[in-house]
């Protein structure tokens, strides 16, 4: 077991994670000086914070990122907290863009995509540092074309580590854990639901954990019922990340928080009944079993939100933001 599964997990999540964050630093680089600027002038309404959640998140890819980011400009007073509520919507629908391309089976690119980025990264390099050619150090977009290649790399090691961390399932599916755990789940799917929820909670990545039941929906080893129930339990452990964030922090900062957690806990709660039917749409949206799975997640996370959007519009929430009141 240690050597089937505890290694090649360790060694594909730290690939994996490694990946995820070449891409948050270098497409932060890219859009950071905006970014502050973005949020604060463009969230006047819950829609227009919707539509800037979304887009921030599509971009970062990382919604954690976006929420712990909006939680410290509440706690500096650069944003209300009523002005986060459509951010932190937007949020996860921004997030289903990873889940979406991991769903498009690219693992095969991984390799060409990361042979190319190092090879524009040292490109940009030799012009830049070395000097190699001096006319073209002075081009405008030479640093975007080295963070782009930077977050292309991140990608690739995506990829890479998700298909080592899938590799795993068949050695997962003959051990005797997983048969208890497939056993007890047949029995009641919300075992499904609070695996998900510690597993995100203890790797601080709803992305990891999904991509992993992809592979293992994949081959056969978990029905699609049961990912469904892992996929809504995700979305409950990505909130333990911005609860850590919010402590020591404003009032309005912890409610950032907690509105994050009101939102995807809620909207768990309210699909799971619902887990066949979620399935059945995501099947006629998709082929394959992995691509069910990455539908469902963006089902569910387009529905909630929408479903929440209309909360907050609610006057108790106008009321505390003093820039409506002006």
């Amino acid at each position: 077991m240690f050597q089937t599964i505890i290694i090649p997990m360790l060694l594909g999540f730290s690939v994996f994670m490694c990946g995820m964050k070449l891409m948050e630093l270098a497409l932060h680089r890219l859009a950071g000086p905006y970014l502050t600027r973005i949020l604060e002038r463009s969230t006047a309404t819950p829609i227009h914070g919707l539509a800037v959640g979304t887009a921030t998140t599509a971009f970062l890819q990382s919604s954690t990122a976006v929420t712990v980011i909006s939680i410290g400009m509440v706690n500096a007073g650069l944003l209300t907290f009523p002005r986060t509520l459509g951010i932190i919507l937007g949020t996860n629908i921004g997030t289903c863009i990873t889940t979406e391309l991991i769903g498009l089976n690219l693992n095969k690119l991984a390799v060409p995509l990361l042979m190319t980025s190092v090879g524009v990264w040292i490109l940009t390099a030799l012009i830049g540092e070395i000097r190699l050619f001096p006319s073209l150090r002075k081009l405008k977009w030479l640093d975007s074309l080295r963070s782009s290649s930077v977050a292309f790399c991140g990608f690739a090691l995506l990829l890479t580590g998700i298909t080592m961390m899938q590799g795993i399932g068949p050695a997962v599916q003959e051990s005797g854990m997983f048969g208890w755990f497939l056993a007890k789940a047949a029995e009641n799917l919300w075992w499904g639901l609070a695996a998900g929820a510690i597993l995100t909670a203890a790797v601080h990545s709803s992305v990891a954990v999904i991509g992993i039941i992809m592979g293992f929906v994949s081959i056969g080893a978990m029905p699609v019922d049961l990912g469904i129930a892992v996929v809504l339990g995700a979305n409950i452990g990505t909130c333990f990340t911005a609860l850590l964030a919010s402590i020591g922090g404003s009032r309005a900062g912890q409610y950032v928080a907690l509105s994050h957690v009101i939102l995807n806990l809620g909207g768990a709660l309210l699909f799971m009944p619902f887990i066949g039917e979620l399935g059945a749409a995501s099947s006629w949206m998709a082929s394959s079993a992995s691509g069910q799975i990455a539908r469902s997640q963006t089902i569910f996370n387009i529905l909630s939100s929408l479903i929440a959007l209309p909360f907050c519009y609610l006057p108790a929430f106008r009321k505390m933001d003093p820039v409506t009141q002006a």
